[in-house]
């Protein structure tokens, strides 16, 4: 198994969405050959974009084009939903108000969560109760974000089905009581592509976010067409370039998953 990959994988998963939540999903040739790829990807890269995966790309498009409105707003509308612990830790940063080891990182963004209510996850998830804080300006911002969340949870569900095949495991091994109630993040980033950080005792970066792994089980990357910035480390620590392909999502999966 090779861990020096030069290039990200290409998956194409039209067959693993059409036939997930068929009972004979596992006895499918074309979703075997989906499955054995997902794992090829997982184990070697971590990382592969997928295509076929049924979400519209008028719908992705509008999300892109509704994220750059927001961003290009005056900071006084945009502070309007400003993150904080009062908020459950939903809502706007500014540029360099998220730190990766220690350096701000030079982007801003919107951060969702699923909505929790008070004792839902015990006292540790507490912190993060709340409703989530959508801005009024984009207009229709939050239904928009909401119809896309919902596609993107449910596209999630269906990789993590082709994964958990991967595995050898039953298709449904991460959903049931164990794995069935999804917790979820969003978010929204806008990156400027410049320093904009010269504040006292911070240090100037042009980095949009330092190098870093996911937390979760998997996170689907919705990338701006044309701009080439998200890069990927291989084993030997070559930086590898993740090249937006349009109606694809690049796939990564997170500390939680690895092995």
């Amino acid at each position: 198994m090779s861990t020096d990959f030069q290039s990200i994988p290409l998956i194409d998963i039209s067959p693993l969405v059409a036939k997930c939540d068929d009972p004979n999903v596992a006895e499918y040739n074309d979703v075997a050959q989906v499955v054995r790829h997902l794992d090829q990807a997982c184990r070697e890269a971590g990382f592969f974009y997928v295509k076929g995966h049924g979400i519209p790309d008028s719908l992705i498009k509008k999300v892109r084009d509704m994220t750059h409105k927001f961003f290009d707003l005056p900071y006084e509308e945009k502070i309007k939903i400003k993150l904080s612990d009062a908020t459950g830790y939903r809502g706007y940063q500014q540029v360099g108000q998220n730190i990766t080891k220690g350096v701000p990182d030079i982007h801003e963004a919107i951060d969702c969560y699923k909505e929790l209510n008070k004792g839902m996850y015990g006292d540790y998830a507490d912190p993060l109760v709340g409703s989530n804080k959508w801005p009024t300006e984009p207009l229709n911002f939050k239904e928009l974000m909401e119809e896309y969340l919902i596609l993107c949870t449910d596209l999630s569900r269906k990789i993590m089905r082709g994964i958990a095949l991967a595995l050898g495991g039953p298709v449904d091994v991460f959903e049931g009581k164990i794995a069935g109630d999804p917790f979820w993040v969003l978010r929204i980033i806008g990156y400027p592509g410049a320093s904009l950080i010269s504040d006292d005792g911070l240090p100037k970066n042009d980095v949009g976010c330092g190098a870093h792994t996911d937390y979760g089980l998997l996170t689907l990357v919705n990338q701006d067409d044309g701009i080439t910035a998200l890069q990927v480390r291989n084993l030997s620590g070559e930086w590898i370039s993740a090249v937006p392909i349009p109606g694809t999502f690049v796939c990564n999966i997170g500390d939680m998953l690895k092995c």
